[in-house]
């Protein structure tokens, strides 16, 4: 098996997803239950009672672990991960039962790019190695998964009995992605007492590209100071109001102070990382229309400029900073619940080690859940979100986000947004005839799985013709990214055709897409590339044809389809000559001419990375109940955390999501630990109240 480290795993794991703040928590499906199977041959006088054991556990699907053992070593390892992603989790399969024999334990690395399969082995492999050594029968937690017309389902029942181990501690953080990252750094810095967990064995993918306000970076371009005032109403707009101003307030107010944070950290030794920073004419969307004007006040960090920065994302930054103060991460370690006491408050949580063990962690401060979304759910997703789930034909989220943190935060007497809220993009790739929704998978959770195989196809965000099944054009499609995959729920099956013209680069520099399609523009050679993974020699999914009536063939177009398909296409030539859209009104900037072959074609749906409809917050990032009433002790931030968005994830504002995420896990801990020292108002006159950058990273840089 290649040798990576932990923190190198996730250069390979979910490779392209901008994903998101990934669980730290207890699915149900992630339960090892050991089946012992083999027979024992006496006690012997080595650490192993000889036999064959096996245990299960859940990856994509079931995953089934056999050991052998004599009385001194793993003699065997048999592994049936038939239910695994065939190219994924089963392709991993030689290379873990080898790690497994060479380590002769369970803490083996994870294969690059299988973590959630690499994870169900080792905590199959931990329980073989237990029952081996005759230990007493773990306990065996039964977690409700939810069901097709049940989302929530029952809280675990846990007696004290069940306790195997407890940890006292101040603050829990629970999942060890984005947010809980951030919070266990600034943690770290201010030398508090707190314990980590993930359920999974490495930090969970960092989300590079964050947003944040007026920040030193910005300070540093010669960047106007934003229209905070603006702003806040763009955001409130475009959730129609649904949002809590207060808690926007306090990203729009605070997040400089976290970008201070994160770069004291990031940039300076040892890691000496670089920002790139993105505002002006370069962030803006065009406004060659009056018509077609949108507001972009806010601005862009990431840091994944170099090398460097590539070697080593943030939240790997981040365990190496919290190590070397003497922290650490309880990984393998996922959420059962939480626990409450007669008052109401939130004591700390119920946890399961993969190996079994049941742990009561107390927490004296408080505990902060950044558990994720719920995308890997489709219990939820259908049930909470019918309208994204049927415009979706493909998936770039971790299927580890399945929102059992949600789900504990519910059982716990916090209130879920009422509004769905997905992070829709428009670039779900699949072949002519595909319908968007769920298709049955019996490998996936739930038995359902999204029908593409293309995570993100980052070209079809580009505003290119785009007609439905009939051949017809729908809907202006220079729009953010959920628009055009909306439009299309009016059309039939919930898919569309883009169509473009050899001089598709020329036309893409033109559009001037802002966020993460801008890769298309600014990435040299990154289109061509795409244009063979997905046509003719790769896949196939992208069809390339010398006229547009082959195109119209190979895309699937028959009879009057086909006719109206090219009438379409003479028409939109026809606008763009006239510099008029006179059928939608896409502004002149966006509007290209389909006459030059070769040309190209696919279909697509929407790609759903993330949901943001989560646990309702005040603008302490404290957990509300139906009353909006706090629930003391219980903190929430990331994508499970809610009052920040509604109906969609506004995709004119790149970023925001990740930086409201670091932001609140800065301000939970602050909460928690009593050293807030934001004033109770905070205006919208342009600073933040949080103080200096040096002040900002005292504590990181010491």
């Amino acid at each position: 098996m290649k040798e990576i480290s932990r923190r190198k795993f996730l250069k390979g794991a979910l490779a392209g997803s901008a994903a998101a703040a990934a669980a730290g928590i207890l699915g149900g499906q992630v339960f090892a239950e050991s089946t012992t199977e083999g027979t024992t041959e006496g006690s012997g006088s080595g650490q192993y009672i000889p036999g064959t054991y096996t245990a299960t556990a859940q990856g994509i699907g079931t995953v089934t672990v056999t050991m052998t053992f004599d009385a001194d070593k793993i003699t065997d390892v048999v592994l049936d991960v038939s239910g695994e992603t065939p190219s994924i989790g089963q392709a991993a399969a030689d290379d873990l039962k080898a790690a497994l024999l060479n380590a002769q334990n369970s803490d083996i690395e994870a294969v690059s790019g299988a973590t959630i399969t690499s994870t169900a082995v080792m905590q199959a492999a931990e329980n073989c190695i237990a029952q081996a050594k005759g230990q007493a029968a773990m306990t065996t937690v039964t977690a409700d998964t939810g069901s097709d017309d049940d989302w929530l389902g029952q809280e675990p029942q846990i007696t004290d009995a069940d306790i195997t181990d407890t940890w006292d501690t101040d603050i829990v953080i629970v999942g060890a992605g984005n947010g809980g990252m951030c919070a266990a750094a600034y943690a770290a810095s201010k030398g508090l007492k707190f314990r980590i967990i993930e359920q999974n064995p490495v930090v969970q993918d960092t989300r590079h590209w964050f947003g944040a306000i007026d920040s030193a970076a910005a300070k540093k371009a010669g960047s106007a100071p934003s229209n905070r005032k603006l702003l806040l109403s763009e955001i409130s707009r475009y959730a129609s109001g649904k949002c809590n101003q207060r808690v926007v307030k306090t990203w729009i107010n605070e997040s400089a102070a976290m970008y201070d944070f994160v770069a004291g950290i990031c940039e300076n030794d040892p890691y000496n990382f670089t920002c790139e920073f993105t505002s002006g004419d370069e962030a803006k969307w065009p406004d060659t229309d009056e018509n077609t004007k949108y507001y972009f006040s806010e601005q862009e960090h990431t840091y994944i400029t170099s090398e460097r920065e590539k070697d080593m994302a943030r939240n790997e930054v981040f365990q190496d900073y919290i190590e070397k103060l003497g922290y650490s991460i309880d990984f393998n370690t996922s959420l059962v619940k939480l626990e409450k006491n007669e008052e109401g408050r939130v004591t700390g949580i119920i946890a399961k080690k993969a190996s079994g063990e049941i742990i009561r962690i107390n927490a004296a401060q408080g505990v902060l859940l950044a558990c994720g979304g719920y995308p890997g759910n489709p219990y939820m997703m259908e049930q909470l979100d019918p309208l994204g789930t049927s415009v979706t034909t493909a998936c770039s989220y971790s299927p580890s986000d399945q929102g059992y943190g949600i789900r504990a935060a519910v059982w716990a007497g916090a209130s879920l947004d009422k509004e769905a809220a997905p992070m829709l993009f428009d670039r779900g790739l699949v072949a002519p005839g595909v319908d968007s929704g769920y298709v049955d998978n019996e490998a996936s959770f739930g038995g359902k799985a999204f029908p593409g195989t293309v995570r993100q196809y980052n070209p079809g965000t580009q505003p290119f013709l785009k007609v439905n099944r009939h051949g017809q054009r729908f809907a202006n499609e220079s729009s953010p990214y959920n628009d055009i995959v909306y439009a299309a729920a009016n059309q039939p099956g919930h898919v569309y055709c883009q169509i473009m013209d050899s001089n598709y680069m020329d036309d893409i520099k033109r559009f001037h897409t802002i966020g993460c399609s801008a890769q298309s523009r600014n990435i040299p050679g990154y289109v061509d590339q795409q244009l063979q993974d997905h046509g003719p020699e790769g896949d196939g999914l992208v069809k390339v044809a010398d006229t547009i009536e082959d195109l119209a063939d190979q895309l699937g177009f028959e009879g009057e389809d086909k006719e109206r398909f090219l009438k379409t296409v003479e028409r939109y030539n026809e606008l763009y000559d006239k510099q008029d859209d006179e059928d939608f009104g896409k502004m002149q900037q966006r509007l290209s001419a389909i006459r030059k072959a070769p040309f190209y074609g696919c279909w697509l749906g929407a790609s759903l990375l993330t949901t943001e409809q989560g646990i309702a917050i005040n603008e302490k990032t404290q957990a509300l109940d139906a009353d909006r009433n706090p629930i003391e002790g219980l903190y929430v931030t990331g994508d499970m955390s809610g009052s920040f968005f509604a109906n969609n994830y506004p995709c004119l504002m790149p970023g925001v999501a990740c930086g409201r995420t670091l932001t609140f896990a800065i301000k939970a801990v602050k909460q928690m630990a009593g050293i807030d020292t934001a004033e109770e108002e905070m205006s919208l006159g342009g600073e933040s109240t949080e103080g200096s950058a040096e002040a900002a990273t005292e504590g990181a840089t010491e």
